[in-house]
């Protein structure tokens, strides 16, 4: 018998899962790496089970889709047909390019493991399937860095994961459709929540009429988050903005504001609003690192695939948040069809058109639908205006907006590079991924990818090994 080919799948979100089981189920061999205590990625983030949660099917959505993936992951486990790995932090993939037609790419998937991330571990393999996710775009503003403000998403994740609320009375602002099940989940679970503030026009919305129409389960969605919203007496303000976040030591208050058709904060519609928690998010961005380093081409700050959701690097494919933001349904098709290429791929076949025109089909009705929305809900052109110079933008670093303006306007910046080198905007610990698109829009410069040489910090140890050392 042959040796099954070996197939790596980075992220155990909706794209990685559904990439992994239809692989498996073909014949092969597959190692699941993520870095979660357990599998479903950010939008099937699982309650910690020392908490005993009694109905988690209550904090989430498309739970019977949740339950066949989980149920298909554990059979294919019990099968030997896959190895899951959780608490892997992968900071590095490595390729071996092939040298003959018979001895294509391998690579070398580096990983550590545990909440400490001090343990080095490699996994070895034929192909690599990066479902790497996204992240939140959060724009500063003044008052951003008070304790009691968190990321849209990040009020999610503390009610999901640690059944904790993160404040008793909640404001949850910034755009997109993010903001829709995190006010209801905190409403839901017994917060207060003061507002809903979307920077948005609905009216827009009249303009992508058709593309919605096409969509009538995502139009029943929404119409159900807005029906909870009434139920819970949510205020909802649209073409709004929070201007300032207010308090001493912790956040007490916010200021919002009604937004022109420019994009500008109208004089004399700022409102204060009492809260100690404002849960705020400016859309997602996709998680690329791995890929950059890879080499993969990137379609603007996406990863650029084929309709077989492949790379143009031979043997590594993408699906997911990292080919471009559009949730979980979109997610699952793109995993399917990216699971049933490699497991085609490998075996040399062509795969055949008819086993995913299912979920092309899908793939290209999400897309469309996710593209409409988000030419809808995008942050205020004008965000910038608001951004006073003391308004620190750069947490790792404490760069002020002030330094930033200095930097292009006095020193002769034109690009974020430079103003990172003038001001170490970006440098911090998080390399740049929560600051870069305020320090690109305060400078004026276009948002651009930087390639990193690795995807999160690394111990000097684990890179002192002498190559091919044993980990």
């Amino acid at each position: 018998m042959t040796e099954r080919r070996r197939l790596v799948v980075i992220g155990a979100g909706p794209a990685g899962l559904t990439a992994a089981l239809a692989a498996a189920a073909r014949g092969v061999r597959v190692t699941l790496v993520d870095s979660a205590p357990q599998a479903g990625g950010q939008f099937y983030r699982q309650t910690a089970p020392g908490l005993g949660a009694r109905r988690p099917q209550a904090l989430h959505h498309q739970w019977r889709t949740w339950e066949r993936l989980r149920d298909g992951l554990a059979a294919h486990i019990a099968a030997s047909r896959v190895t899951y790995l959780t608490d892997h932090h992968v900071w590095f993939v490595e390729r071996q390019p092939g040298t003959t037609d018979r001895a294509p790419a391998s690579f070398t998937v580096h990983a550590l493991l545990g909440p400490e991330h001090e343990e080095p571990v490699t996994v070895h393999a034929d192909a690599v399937l990066l479902a790497t996710g996204g992240y939140e775009k959060v724009l500063p503003f003044p008052g951003w860095t008070l304790p009691g403000v968190v990321t849209a998403g990040g009020a999610q994740a503390m009610l999901k994961g640690g059944l904790v609320l993160p404040g008793r009375t909640a404001v949850v602002a910034g755009t997109g459709p993010l903001l829709l099940p995190v006010a209801v989940g905190l409403a839901s679970a017994g917060a207060k929540v003061a507002a809903l503030v979307e920077s948005a026009d609905p009216r827009n919305l009249a303009r992508q009429a058709r593309v919605l129409a096409a969509h009538p389960a995502k139009l029943a969605e929404g119409a159900r988050y807005a029906a909870e919203l009434a139920r819970h007496r949510v205020r909802t303000q649209v073409r709004s903005t929070v201007v300032a976040a207010h308090g001493t030591g912790r956040l007490e208050a916010v200021t919002v504001a009604a937004l022109d058709g420019d994009g500008r904060v109208r004089p004399g519609t700022e409102r204060r609003i009492p809260c100690d928690t404002l849960a705020v998010g400016h859309g997602m961005l996709p998680h690329t690192d791995l890929a950059e380093a890879l080499g993969c081409r990137l379609d603007g700050v996406a990863v650029a695939v084929d309709d077989e959701q492949r790379t143009d690097v031979p043997g590594v494919w993408a699906a997911g948040e990292a080919t471009g933001i559009g949730g979980a349904a979109l997610a699952s098709a793109e995993g399917r069809i990216a699971g049933l290429s490699i497991a085609a791929r490998l075996d040399s076949r062509t795969p055949e058109r008819s086993s995913y025109a299912s979920a092309a089909k899908a793939r290209a009705g999400l897309r469309e639908f996710f593209a409409a929305v988000d030419t809808v809900c995008a942050p205020p052109a004008r965000w910038t205006e608001q951004v006073t110079d003391d308004t620190v933008v750069c947490r790792c670093e404490e760069v002020s907006a002030a330094a930033i303006r200095e930097a292009v306007d006095e020193l002769g910046a034109g690009d974020v590079r430079t103003v990172k080198l003038l001001t170490r905007a970006g440098m911090g610990w998080c390399q740049g991924r929560m600051c870069g698109p305020a320090v690109a829009g305060l400078a004026r410069c276009p948002e651009t990818p930087s390639r990193r040489p690795f995807a999160r910090p690394v111990p000097l140890g684990v890179l002192a090994r002498e190559p091919g050392e044993p980990s």
